[in-house]
């Protein structure tokens, strides 16, 4: 048998469940994420420990990005009995707008270890670029831009 030391914890969850703060299938939670540039591309992650890959959909629509994932019960055997129930279930989700500079068209999203990656990588028109500058006679010099 499992024992609690912390009440308040406790307390807490069940303030939550009565409330509807956890995540439910007709009104979805927010998950945990990091987001960062790594050179030229743009690393998004999202923790999802114990969600199946099909129960993931990453969708882009224009320049909002939306994730949504759904942690089912997993079938309990005959006779058992539950102790103790922390892992929430239910629908998560979280939408992200995208900037313009981003190549939504190339976006790779891997899935291991319970974190969903994404990978977007910025648009080439928004790398910057060295523009030739013309003069009166035939040379050209650089700039960079």
């Amino acid at each position: 048998m499992l024992m609690r030391t912390d009440p308040f914890r406790e307390l807490d969850r069940l303030t939550q469940q009565l409330l509807g703060a956890s995540g439910t299938w007709s009104r979805p939670s927010t998950m945990p994420m990091d987001a960062y540039r790594e050179g030229d591309v743009y690393v998004v992650a999202f923790d999802l420990p114990g969600v199946d890959p099909d129960a993931i959909d990453v969708d882009v629509e224009r320049n909002m990005l939306t994730v949504k994932a759904e942690r089912r019960p997993t079938p309990k055997a005959e006779g058992v009995q539950m102790e103790l129930s922390e892992r929430p279930l239910g629908a998560f989700s979280r939408q992200i707008v995208l900037a313009d500079t981003l190549d939504v068209e190339n976006i790779r999203a891997d899935y291991s270890a319970g974190v969903l990656t994404l990978r977007i990588p910025i648009a080439e028109r928004a790398k910057p670029r060295k523009i030739a500058i013309g003069t009166r006679g035939d040379e050209r010099r650089q700039i960079s831009g």
